[in-house]
Formats: structure tokens, sequence, C-alpha cells
């Protein structure tokens, strides 16, 4: 894929970023902003998920069961090369204090009744202290 550094991880690559908070299309945030105007807007789509509230923002985790689905918006990033901005803005970056709060991976999101690849921010703490958010949906009232 044209600027994508393959040094970047041993997982796939991929140009698709799936956001599911602050980041979201339309969320009243300067790096929301900023993420679309560095990407291209593709759609919305779903993550076999849980979603929790960290503090006043989201944090994902992984999920077999079926009924857990996250909502959230696919970008298509214009320069991989943005995604290290990404990371230092999720706390993961090269600079981060371990363990990082989010950790980035490419996962399967479901996008117009189809699986496709996209990098995911996911939350890389404990959960059972955490109020999770049933519907899947963040709102800047959560």
């Amino acid at each position: 894929m044209a600027g994508m550094n393959p040094a970047m991880t041993g997982q796939q690559m991929t140009n698709r970023l799936f956001v599911y908070g602050t980041l979201m299309r339309g969320y009243p945030h300067r790096m929301a902003d900023e993420l679309a105007r560095h990407a291209t807007y593709e759609g919305r789509a779903a993550f076999r998920g849980r979603l929790y509230l960290v503090k006043t923002y989201p944090g994902i985790v992984a999920s077999d069961g079926t009924s857990d689905l996250v909502h959230g918006d696919v970008y298509a990033l214009r320069n991989a090369d943005y995604l290290q901005k990404l990371d230092s803005y999720e706390g993961c970056g090269p600079d981060a204090e371990e363990p990082a709060q989010y950790r980035r991976a490419v996962q399967q999101v479901t996008m117009d009744g189809t699986s496709i690849d996209a990098w995911i921010y996911l939350y890389n703490g404990p959960v059972e202290k955490l109020t999770q958010i049933h519907s899947g949906r963040f709102s800047p009232r959560d």
C-alpha cells in the first residue's frame, strides 16, 4: 500500500483507522478536526468489543460476544506517518510511560456488511472498576 511503512508493525498494513470516541466525526475536539484534515471519512462501522468510560473519554476492549458492538467511524489516512501523532495523542507513542493506556492494533471492523481491517486504539488497562457504555456509542454527554 503506498505510503505505508512496513517497519511500523509485524501486523498487516492498512491505511484505515476506526475511531469510537473523541476522534469521531463531528466530535467537538481539536484532534477530531485535525484527523478530518489528514484523512478521508469513509463511513460508519462497528467493532466487536465492549466500550468503557475511562474518564471523560472512552476505551474499547475486544470481545467474542455477538451482542458486544462498539459503533464508530472509519477514516482512510492519507499519510501513514500521521499515526505517530495519533499515537502521541492516545498516550502510546515512543515517549509514553509504560504501561501505555492504549495500544494500537489492526482489527476487523464491519462497514456496510463487509469486514475490513483497520487500526484501532484498544484500551490497555483493567476495566473492572470502569463503567461500561452498553449502547456501544460514545457521546460527549457520557
